[in-house]
C-alpha cells in the first residue's frame, strides 16, 4: 500500500481508539488532521474537501445511529467513505476478450501486462499479448521475454506499426480467450500519442480499457487520468508500484477525476505480485485493521501450511519452524507489509523488526542452520561458547548471531502479548470490525 498514507490513516486510527474521551471537539481535531495528511499525500483540496464535509455532516451534525458510539460512528464513516471513492466490489478481468493498458512512460505497463497474462492464466484462460509500442525500442522485447517466461505468446508486427500489429495480434490469437494490448507510454497530453491512442481503441475496439498509474504519480494523477478517459475511456485502473513508499494520494484521485475504481495493485517486481484489489480488504489494512484473508491466500500461494501461519500469529513458532518459513515468507512479501495484514499488529511492533533487509534474513539462514536441532526448538540452551561454534559455522559474527536470537524473542514476546487469534478478537478492536462485519 502507499506506506506513508497508510502508516499515516494507521496513527489516526489508533489516536481514536486509544483516545481517553472522544467528543466533538476531538472529532473536529481528527478531521482537521486528516485533511494534513490526505493533502500532504497529494490527494487533491477537491476531494479532501468532499471527504471532510461527508465527515462532519454524518458525525457532527446527527447522531450516531443505535448501536453505535461516537467513536465507533467516525471510524465506520471513514472507512466507507474510502470505501466508496476506491470503489464497493472487487472487479475481475474474466469474460473480458480484448484488454487495452494505456498510461505514462515509466508507469510499468509492459511488466503489468505480463501479471495480468500470468493472472488469467492461473484462472484456467489461455490469454495472449500483443506489442503495440515501438516508441521505446525495448519494450517489445521485454514483452516477448515476459511471455517466454510464462509461457505466453506474443504478437510482435515486424514493421514496428502499432496498428498493424493490433491488427494481426487480433486475427493471429483470435482462438484466445483473452488478448492484452501493451501501448506506448507517454505524456496524456501529447498529440502524437492521444492520435495514435484513438486511432488504436477505434481498431481494437477493447472490452476493457486499464489506466497503469504508479502509486508515486502525485498531483498529476487526476489531470492524466481525465486526459487518457477522455482519448479512449478508462474502464479501470491499475495501481503500480504499491510496494514502495509511494504517497498514494495521487492514484485516489485519477480514480475520483474518472469514474473508474481500481481493479489490480501491482505489489512488487515479480510477475506473481499482482493483487486483485478488494475494496474492503484494502481500506482495512490502510487504516491498520489488517486483512487475515490476504495472508493466507498470500500463505497458500508460497505453499505455508495454515498451521504454520497460525503459530507465527500466536507467537508460538520457534528457531526451527522460522528456518522452515524464511524462504517462504520471502515469496509472501516484506515483514512489514505481512504485519499490515494482521489487525493492529502494525501499531506494536516496532520498525526495527519490521524492516529487516534480505542480506540480514540470508545470514539469519545460515545461521540457524548451523544450530543443532535442540538448539532450534529451545534456544534458551545457546550459551556464549555455543554462539561461538555457531558463528565460526555459519560465517557471521558473534554479534550477528546474538542480534538473531534477541531479535526472535522479542517477535514472539510482542506477538504474544497480542494474545495471537483470541487476542484480536478482545480489546479496543473487536467491537469495530464487528460492526463491519469483518471475521477473524
Amino acid at each position: 500500500m502507499p506506506t506513508s498514507l497508510g502508516k499515516s490513516l494507521s496513527n489516526l486510527m489508533k489516536r481514536i481508539l486509544f483516545s481517553k474521551r472522544l467528543d466533538k471537539k476531538e472529532v473536529e481535531s481528527f478531521i482537521k488532521e486528516l485533511q494534513r495528511v490526505l493533502l500532504q499525500a497529494d490527494v487533491s483540496v477537491e476531494l479532501v474537501k468532499k471527504i471532510s464535509d461527508n465527515l462532519r455532516k454524518k458525525c457532527l451534525e446527527t447522531k450516531p445511529p443505535p448501536g453505535l458510539t461516537l467513536r465507533e460512528h467516525l471510524i465506520k464513516t471513514l472507512y466507507e467513505e474510502l470505501v466508496e471513492l476506491l470503489g464497493k466490489e472487487p472487479s475481475s478481468l474474466i469474460g473480458k476478450r480484448r484488454i487495452m493498458l494505456i498510461g505514462l512512460f515509466g508507469s510499468g505497463k509492459t511488466t503489468t501486462a505480463g501479471k495480468l497474462a500470468k493472472y488469467l492464466q492461473k484462472q484456467g484462460l489461455k490469454p495472449a499479448l500483443v506489442a503495440c509500442d515501438y516508441h521505446r525500442p525495448a519494450a517489445p522485447d521485454q514483452l516477448k521475454q515476459i511471455g517466454e517466461q510464462i509461457g505466453i505468446p506474443v504478437h510482435v508486427n515486424k514493421d514496428k506499426d502499432p496498428f498493424k500489429a493490433a491488427k494481426e495480434g487480433m486475427e493471429k490469437f483470435k482462438q484466445m480467450d483473452s488478448i492484452i494490448f501493451d501501448t506506448a507510454g507517454r505524456n496524456a497530453l501529447d498529440k502524437e500519442l492521444a492520435d495514435e491512442l484513438k486511432k488504436l481503441g477505434r481498431i481494437i475496439n477493447p472490452d476493457e480499457v486499464l489506466l497503469v498509474i504508479p502509486a508515486d504519480i502525485g498531483k498529476v494523477g487526476g489531470k492524466q487520468a481525465e486526459e487518457f478517459n477522455k482519448l479512449v475511456g478508462i474502464t479501470g485502473v491499475v495501481i503500480t508500484k504499491m510496494d514502495g513508499t509511494a504517497r498514494g494520494g495521487g492514484a485516489l484521485a485519477a480514480c475520483a477525476a474518472t469514474g473508474a475504481k481500481v481493479k489490480f495493485l501491482g505489489t512488487g517486481e515479480r510477475l506473481d505480485d499482482l493483487e486483485v484489489y478488494d475494496p474492503i480488504r484494502f481500506v482495512s489494512r490502510l487504516i491498520g485493521f489488517g486483512d487475515l484473508q490476504a495472508l493466507m491466500e498470500k500463505a497458500r500461494e508460497a505453499e505455508i501450511k495454515e498451521e504454520d501461519v497460525k503459530k507465527i500469529v500466536e507467537g508460538s513458532f520457534t528457531l526451527a519452524d522460522f528456518y522452515k518459513q524464511i524462504e517462504a515468507m520471502q515469496k509472501m512479501g516484506p515483514l512489514d507489509q505481512l504485519a499490515q495484514m494482521i489487525p493492529g499488529l502494525g501499531y506494536t511492533l516496532p520498525q526495527d523488526i519490521l524492516q529487516i533487509q534480505e542480506e540480514k534474513m540470508k545470514k539469519w539462514k545460515a545461521i540457524i542452520q548451523s544450530m543443532t536441532p535442540e538448539e532450534r526448538e529451545n534456544p534458551s540452551i545457546i550459551n556464549k561458547s555455543r554462539i561461538e561454534r555457531i558463528a565460526k559455522g555459519s560465517g557471521t559474527k558473534e554479534s550477528e548471531v546474538r542480534e538473531l536470537l534477541r531479535q526472535f524473542e522479542k517477535m514472539k514476546k510482542l506477538i504474544k502479548s497480542m494474545g495471537g487469534i483470541k487476542g484480536l478478537k478482545r480489546g479496543a478492536f473487536q467491537k469495530v470490525l464487528k460492526r463491519f462485519g469483518f471475521k477473524m
